[in-house]
């Protein structure tokens, strides 16, 4: 354990499992509840409001901290993506000098096996992202098992903007019977309305207003979908970035809320959500909407 001072406020760090396990031993009872909100860091407010819900319905919150390199099906990405673990350290104990930190090494959680294990999440990981990130979804279930074995926790907190991964982690709570509940959390926007994400970092600040088109073009096609058909909405989602050269389309796709698999036809009584995937410059930003 390491504790990290901020203005005379103390806040545990862990960098090791054993002592995180060793010291929840020590705090937990039972009837207490432990939080746990999972992050790759470059901490942002939709982060923050995770841990803000956690640390009000639980009696003891944990954050992890890891850069998992199993769910990163693109070296240069992995190599890219911000750490600011002491930023971070600062943003949390602005919130709370009650969150208990997990940052473990890659030996530390994956002891020297830096490999997925393979899973079947009954064809949601074929979808969407999984169709364009090969071997992503294996990498993050390996992962969040792995936490969930490590902290135990009772509720753990995940933001709807990976709307898949949440649907994902369910599944692997169920079929793996794991003993804890997945909390969904509404999407943290800018004041542009784009979708919060560590990446935006990387945005330079004219690609970062621009990007508010995302938001727009799906809020649109929610109107569209009400009257159109799927065809029409996606066309005109395509159309809206046709033209753009700031930014490039990867996905546009309308599925089922439930199995994510696409529609060519609306049934009633049925959740649908559009999610979207687009390249600006290298940097890939990711959003959805639900369109009931």
């Amino acid at each position: 354990m390491f504790a990290l001072n901020f203005n005379n406020t103390a806040m545990h760090i862990f960098y090791s499992k054993a002592a995180l396990i060793a010291y929840l031993k020590t705090i937990k009872t039972a009837n207490s509840t432990i939080g746990f909100v999972p992050t790759m860091g470059a901490l942002h407010q939709g982060h923050l409001a995770l841990m803000q819900r956690s640390l009000k319905e639980n009696d003891d919150t944990v954050v992890s901290i890891f850069v998992n390199p199993t769910q990163f099906n693109n070296p240069e990405d992995l190599d890219k993506y911000p750490r600011t673990l002491e930023e971070d350290v600062k943003k949390m104990r602005g919130l709370s000098d009650k969150i208990i930190l997990y940052a473990p090494s890659v030996e530390d959680i994956y002891e020297g096996n830096t490999v997925s294990q393979d899973f079947d999440f009954d064809g949601l990981e074929n979808q969407m992202e999984g169709k364009f990130r090969p071997g992503h979804f294996n990498g993050v279930g390996t992962i969040v098992k792995r936490l969930f074995e490590i902290v135990t926790p009772t509720n753990a907190y995940f933001g709807e903007k990976d709307f898949q991964q949440l649907q994902i982690v369910k599944k692997l709570v169920e079929k793996n019977n794991l003993p804890v509940n997945i909390v969904g959390c509404p999407i943290f926007r800018e004041d542009n309305q784009l979708a919060m994400s560590s990446r935006n970092e990387r945005l330079s600040a004219d690609e970062r207003k621009e990007a508010s088109i995302i938001y727009k073009v799906l809020t649109e096609a929610k109107e569209i979908f009400q009257n159109s058909t799927p065809e029409e909405t996606i066309k005109f989602v395509e159309d809206s970035f046709k033209n753009n050269e700031r930014f490039d389309l990867e996905y546009f796709v309308i599925a089922d809320e439930s199995t994510l698999l696409p529609i060519d036809h609306k049934i009633n009584d049925k959740k649908y959500r559009a999610f979207i995937a687009v390249f600006v410059n290298s940097i890939r930003l990711i959003d959805t909407i639900s369109l009931n």
